[in-house]
């Protein structure tokens, strides 16, 4: 079993941006340490917690700093770009970073309406053309449009020996039958989807074996993991998450509390419903226990890489978090 870090760069509380931003750095110089094939840093505009709007800066600078890890987006949104602008980016930092970079893409705003306005005032215009995107990044990216393309002397350089590794990530079936067209590689979200995930990713699997013969290794399953010494500390750690994440939901700005300040916080009965929902989603636990979750969903995903999100409610639970998961299957 591979596993890799998807970091949405967490603020907490008593911290500022630019902790959360130093500790991004440090989670992918730990991820590297600890045996982590990859580490894919996400992209959000203006959203409270969350402190990276531009994953490709960040990546220039995580490269830097480690020396094997694959690196990547998770995801750049590209409704909210031109796919020459985001085929230049890539190949820098796949220049820079030979044989490491990856390129995730997906379609969300990644914040509210309004900064959506702010980034591309046509952002739901701009889904709907994504398939088309799609096909233009892929031949800026491998240089294959034909011959009588406008495009086809227009080369987004530098070139890289190696192009970055693409990727589409998605929770639904509409973007698993979406990259099986476009015989890309497919990153599904378990942890932030409520449908038959496993099903996702066989339809996935058929779609692209109609358009590429080799279909194995691509594939990775994202899922949130709170993991601690006992399950009871686990449990400690999610709830904090899972308070926010319903609090934010109705337009409250908290950040990640500590097992003593979620005393003071109180639920509705259908806040407290919400978070029962959320948990059926997440591994919570011991490092065993963990693991036993993390085998079971590698049977029913048949997939041999998962994409570990944790965020706690301070940086030092999070990185034990992700040591006590690698000791036990790294």
């Amino acid at each position: 079993m591979k596993l890799s870090i998807l970091d949405q760069s967490p603020t907490v509380l008593g911290k500022t941006e630019q902790d959360a931003l130093q500790e991004s750095v440090h989670l992918a110089r730990l991820g590297e340490k600890l045996g982590y094939h990859r580490y894919w840093i996400a992209e959000h505009h203006d959203l409270k917690g969350l402190a990276c709007p531009a994953p490709e800066v960040m990546l220039g600078i995580i490269g830097s700093q480690t020396e094997s890890i694959r690196i990547g987006a998770g995801a750049i949104l590209l409704p909210h770009y031109k796919p020459y602008k985001v085929a230049e980016t890539f190949n820098l930092l796949a220049t820079l970073y030979p044989n490491r970079i990856d390129l995730g893409l997906g379609r969300s705003p990644g914040g509210s309406a309004e900064a959506s306005l702010a980034l591309s005032e046509n952002f739901l215009e701009n889904v709907r053309k994504m398939p088309a995107d799609i096909d233009e990044l892929l031949n800026f990216l491998y240089l294959t449009f034909p011959d009588d393309h406008m495009f086809s002397k227009v080369k987004p350089t530098p070139v890289p020996e190696t192009p970055p590794e693409t990727w589409l990530l998605g929770t639904s079936e509409k973007s698993a039958i979406l990259a099986g067209e476009k015989g890309m590689r497919y990153t599904f979200g378990h942890f932030m989807s409520d449908v038959n995930g496993p099903e996702i990713v066989s339809t996935y699997r058929k779609k692209l074996k109609e358009n590429r013969q080799d279909t194995t290794n691509d594939v990775i399953v994202a899922v949130s993991a709170f993991c601690a010494e006992t399950d009871e500390e686990a449990n400690d750690l999610a709830m904090s998450h899972f308070v926010a994440s319903v609090k934010r939901g109705k337009g409250e700005k908290i950040q990640l509390l500590s097992p003593s300040e979620l005393t003071e916080i109180q639920l509705t009965d259908e806040e407290k419903e919400e978070i029962e929902a959320m948990k059926k989603k997440q591994i919570i636990g011991s490092p065993g226990v963990v693991k036993a979750k993390l085998k079971q969903l590698q049977k029913e995903y048949d997939t041999d890489e998962f994409m570990i999100l944790t965020n706690t409610y301070n940086y030092e639970t999070r990185r034990k978090s992700y040591e006590l998961i690698a000791s036990e299957l790294l």
